[in-house]
């Protein structure tokens, strides 16, 4: 598998707006942000979607939750926020690197789309 822009970002030969980072996830600002806030949060390890994620996988996906609530804290989301994980082309993915949007800043409405 080729490298996604997101592995780009992960070895630095992207730059991006970095907002918590640590050995096992990034999470950054998205570059065309559907909310107020809008930060990608991003496994190091590639995982392409999380239809690809295997029972090893578990304590990732927690972290990576985690972080979804450390980053919605320091961004001051206390009224409330969406995280969304799309999954392949039908579900709206567009880099095939596992990511999870955490929106906030407005109300959100549903259904979604």
């Amino acid at each position: 598998m080729s490298d996604t822009v997101f592995t780009k970002i992960i070895n630095r030969e992207i730059s991006a707006d970095i907002v918590y980072e640590d050995d096992r996830a990034l999470a950054f600002r998205d570059i065309n942000p559907q909310a107020p806030t809008h930060i990608l949060v991003i496994p190091k390890k590639t995982i392409p979607r999380l239809a690809s994620a295997e029972d090893a996988d578990q304590q990732l996906l927690g972290h990576l939750l985690l972080i979804v609530k450390k980053v919605a804290a320091q961004e001051g989301l206390d009224n409330g926020y969406r995280v969304v994980i799309n999954n392949g082309a039908q579900g709206g993915q567009t880099v095939d690197h596992l990511h999870l949007h955490l929106l906030g800043g407005r109300s959100m409405e549903w259904p979604p789309g």
